[in-house]
């Protein structure tokens, strides 16, 4: 295991569309531990293939509760991920990345959403997530289509102490 380069604008890999993950073999497990190793080493709560330079449909997000950190983070690891199903209803959050370190923006997301796709062993998975772990979701698979925060923000600033950010 080890911990992967975080690519940064404007490397071309974070605008491309990923491709389609269709092998599931010892090389790719490698690449999802790789990537957990990056994304806790970072730290931060998404990562997504394109981030570490890899043109993949794979996105991994950890997160817990901020409120009580005795609940343990929940780790998923999803292949080819697509939101099925989103609420009408929008929220507006402050949101930073890693690959645009040091910026911030205000992005509405759906309250609700639910994806599927492959867990790591290319079985099916869907999984129904909603406030900020909907939003952590929404964030990494725009990095799969080349699209970033940036993209979807009025206004990029650079945070301050009392900002709350999610940042992957």
């Amino acid at each position: 295991m080890a911990v992967l380069p975080i690519v940064t604008v404007p490397d071309p890999v974070l605008r491309r569309k990923a491709h389609k993950i269709t092998e599931f073999d010892k090389s790719f497990q490698k690449i999802v531990d790789d990537m957990i190793d990056t994304l806790r080493d970072a730290p931060g709560v998404g990562l997504a293939a394109p981030q570490v330079g890899l043109a993949e449909r794979l996105i991994v997000v950890e997160y817990g509760d901020d409120d009580d950190e005795t609940v343990p983070k929940r780790l998923y690891i999803v292949a080819n991920p697509e939101i099925v199903s989103a609420s009408e209803e929008m929220v507006d959050g402050l949101e930073g990345c890693l690959s645009v370190p040091g910026l911030v923006g205000t992005v509405s997301r759906h309250q609700t959403v639910v994806v599927k796709g492959l867990n790591r062993f290319g079985k099916p998975t869907r999984i129904k997530v909603s406030d900020w772990m909907a939003r952590i979701f929404q964030h990494e698979i725009d990095h799969l289509n080349g699209i970033l925060f940036t993209d979807l923000t009025d206004k990029v600033w650079q945070p301050r102490d009392e900002d709350e950010v999610m940042a992957d």
